[in-house]
């Protein structure tokens, strides 16, 4: 596989983890996901995996009704861990070797992250899977992705979601949206739209992390992204 890139930062959405399923983990989307990575993984491009919680519980909404958001965000930490170990499981059986690092010193059932071993786990060939957001609360997990791509020295953070790219509009609400084929990140800032948080954002932009969005969920997407294909928006 051609490719300009040698180390990248994957983002997914816990959410996209249910599949057809409005809650938990789809096993179906799951091995999906994992092909697409082993085969990414397997022509030698370095593999950095951020994964949100939202399938199982988000902070935010537990704070909107009552629950303290420090022990929300907490659960929510939590929760990514799970679907780390989910996506892990999932590609060491399909012959791709993992690593599961933890922003929070979680032994035995993750390693505790440190750039450097995460590093070392890639340069090795395997995928590392960096879970419990940053390890604080207030921080949402994209914010988490970024802090850690701009870590480990990614080239690039693929975000991958349902939606084929970044809309004028919500797409799937507003049938008049178009898409942007590249953004920049204050563009994305003005316009006000809901790529990722600000804090993420700022991250992203300070360091010169360019962020492509593109739709993770039709197999062989992550490839094609890797390749070079105009599929997705480009934010620099």
């Amino acid at each position: 596989m051609r490719t300009n890139y040698k180390r990248v930062l994957l983002k997914l959405s816990g959410e996209s983890l249910m599949g057809s399923q409005h809650y938990g983990i789809d096993p179906e989307r799951l091995g999906q996901y994992a092909e697409q990575i082993k085969a990414v993984a397997q022509s030698g491009v370095q593999v950095a995996i951020v994964i949100g919680g939202g399938n199982i519980f988000r902070g935010m909404q537990g704070a909107a009704k009552g629950f303290d958001r420090v022990k929300g965000d907490q659960m929510g930490m939590l929760a990514t861990v799970i679907n780390s170990l989910a996506l892990s499981s999932a590609l060491t059986s399909i012959g791709q070797p993992a690593s599961v690092f933890t922003a929070l010193n979680m032994y035995p059932i993750g390693e505790y992250y440190s750039k450097w071993k995460a590093i070392e786990a890639m340069e090795a060939g395997k995928v590392a899977i960096l879970s419990g957001g940053t390890g604080n609360p207030f921080f949402t997990t994209d914010t988490g992705a970024a802090l850690r791509g701009v870590e480990v020295e990614a080239d690039v953070m693929l975000k991958g979601t349902r939606v084929d790219g970044i809309y004028t509009a919500d797409p799937e609400k507003d049938p008049t949206a178009t898409k942007f084929t590249e953004i920049t990140y204050d563009e994305v800032y003005t316009r006000g739209l809901k790529v990722m948080d600000l804090t993420a954002t700022a991250l992203c932009k300070e360091n010169k992390l360019p962020i492509i969005v593109f739709d993770m969920d039709t197999p062989g997407n992550l490839k094609k992204v890797l390749e070079g294909e105009p599929i997705g928006t480009l934010v620099y």
